[in-house]
């Protein structure tokens, strides 16, 4: 991994080659960023970098020895570890490895729910276990084999339970040359004595025009499309490139269309409608419902005021500007609210046809609360 295939966060990557270029390399770092910022493949291509043998000054050079292993992650001296859901008390990373590999290769930019899918997960939770933690100390306990440093990614130290105490002593005084770098996304969950011992490196959410650009020039989407996946995806690449995959198509109309079903409570066809969505398959429905509370949003920009912060394109633009004369910011954002809860559900595996019926009807209750208000004023 180089640093120039990874989408924007020009700022950190100049931080991380200037800490190798001035000799001031922490032996334990925490990439600190929000799902789809890029804080893993930006810690690989550090850890390349670090093993270049021909260091370029803004890039490692991709051809020697190193970086050719490191582009297969096959390199002696790099090391992973990360959750995954064990079968048996002795399983470890290794045991994982093979496919751990094909995923990252396949998508650097990788989420908890995308690994999952090369394992079989059944309903095991993922954790980092005792087992790995003494794996981890006993491959870190040897020399660099080749490069100049021996480097462990630990990826989501947020699943190391208490038995990531067992690092601790490790982590403080390791071998010379020896590197952790920890990939998180909430600072919170990590275990406090781990946090403590490391250096932060906070990686920003990428910008709307970053992921546009990105899909326009490397995905050959069109401005409008690459437009509305950059808005739904929020600052999160993965989910970007999970909507590409699922064949996102606009959701704009059939998310109006269900609005005006429930304003004017019709149940025949919120029923049929329901039917229909229970059919869009899970990660449709969650873009679906992502898609909702983003247009709301943008719907209360209108209603306050804000229109020069709204970023629809023009024909959705119109509805939007229609759409908030017949609303109020408190009633969208008790929409909003039920279509989270719904995105939280589908995430879960609820069953899809009882939960957009339920949602169906709970914007009904709130509208005809809204009515009711209004008439009573």
């Amino acid at each position: 991994m180089q640093f120039k295939q990874i989408v924007g966060q020009d700022a950190i990557k100049q931080r991380l080659i200037n800490s190798v270029t001035e000799n001031r390399v922490s032996h334990a770092q925490l990439f600190l960023g929000p799902a789809g910022s890029g804080s893993l493949p930006l810690a690989v291509a550090y850890a390349q970098y670090l093993s270049c043998e021909n260091k370029q000054p803004d890039d490692s050079c991709g051809e020697c020895s190193s970086c050719r292993k490191y582009q297969k992650l096959m390199h002696p001296d790099l090391h992973f570890s990360y959750p995954f859901f064990a079968k048996h008390k002795d399983d470890t990373a290794i045991t994982f490895i093979e496919q751990w590999r094909d995923a990252f290769i396949a998508n650097p930019y990788l989420s908890l729910d995308t690994w999952r899918g090369y394992l079989e997960a059944e309903n095991k939770q993922a954790n980092i276990n005792i087992a790995e933690c003494h794996q981890i100390i006993k491959k870190l306990s040897f020399k660099p084999f080749e490069s100049a440093y021996k480097i462990l990614i630990l990826w989501l130290p947020e699943y190391l339970d208490k038995e990531g105490n067992a690092l601790l002593k490790i982590i403080e005084e390791p071998q010379p040359n020896t590197l952790f770098l920890l990939v998180a996304q909430n600072q919170d969950q990590i275990l406090n004595t781990i946090l403590s011992r490391t250096q932060l490196i906070k990686i920003p959410a990428l910008g709307y025009h970053e992921i546009k650009d990105f899909l326009v020039e490397k995905h050959h989407q069109t401005d409008e499309a690459a437009a509305q996946v950059a808005y739904l995806s929020n600052g999160n690449l993965t989910e970007a490139l999970a909507m590409l995959q699922d064949g996102n198509d606009s959701f704009h109309n059939q998310f109006v269309q269900w609005l005006r079903l429930c304003f004017g409570n019709k149940g025949i066809e919120i029923v049929a409608f329901v039917d229909q969505a229970s059919k869009m398959g899970r990660e449709n429905q969650k873009n679906f419902l992502r898609y909702g509370v983003n247009f709301l949003r943008e719907c209360c920009l209108i209603l306050s005021g804000a229109e020069n912060l709204v970023h629809l394109p023009p024909s959705e633009l119109e509805t939007a500007q229609r759409m908030a004369k017949a609303m109020s910011i408190p009633l969208a954002q008790g929409i909003i609210n039920e279509l989270e809860k719904a995105h939280y559900h589908i995430e879960r595996n609820a069953n899809p046809k009882i939960l957009f019926l339920d949602v169906s009807l709970q914007i009904i209750k709130l509208i005809s609360l809204t009515i009711r208000q209004k008439a009573d004023t």
